[in-house]
């Protein structure tokens, strides 16, 4: 009998508990919520703090199979929202620096027109970053970008033609 159920045991497939499932997940999208929370707050540090606090907070309500990626890009977004406003609070309290300038690394890695258009895509208004990102980016649907940011699809298509328009003038202008 006891021969039987460790042959059983055995032969049976490994059943990964929640944490590996999690670490799993984390493993398949971390870098493309790092590379969407980029785009939203402007660096590398920040856009990766963001991705880890979503995943630490994740872990004690982890459901395998219920939780999905547009569940966590949308917290990421939120993230990102909260990283963005503690900013602004700060800048407000601070007087303005002239002449800072990205680290070295940085500069070997991004080339002058991509710097350009993350410069344009900054000033932006929000939301419309928001959505030109998340549609450009991650090439989500109106429905899904509608979901994320809660407003409504056409809402989504209405602010993702005004900030391609303001983008592309902005670029132009910088010409």
């Amino acid at each position: 009998m006891d021969s039987e159920i460790l042959r059983l045991a055995k032969s049976a497939p490994p059943v990964a508990s929640p944490d590996a499932e999690l670490v799993a997940f984390y493993r398949q999208h971390r870098l493309s919520l790092v590379r969407f929370a980029v785009l939203l707050v402007g660096d590398q540090e920040t856009a990766e703090d963001v991705v880890q606090d979503v995943f630490a907070r994740l872990h004690s309500m982890w459901r395998p199979g219920v939780t999905t990626i547009a569940y966590v890009r949308t917290c990421v977004l939120n993230g990102s929202r909260s990283v963005l406003r503690r900013r602004a609070v700060a800048l407000r309290r601070v007087e303005p620096v002239a002449g800072l300038a990205d680290s070295a690394e940085t500069a070997a890695l991004i080339g002058e027109s991509r710097r350009e258009v993350l410069r344009a895509l900054a000033r932006l208004p929000r939301r419309q970053r928001e959505a030109l990102v998340m549609r450009h980016y991650l090439d989500l649907s109106d429905a899904e970008i509608a979901e994320a940011m809660r407003v409504r699809q056409s809402t989504v298509r209405s602010m993702t033609a005004r900030a391609l328009a303001r983008l592309l003038r902005e670029l132009e202008d910088n010409a």
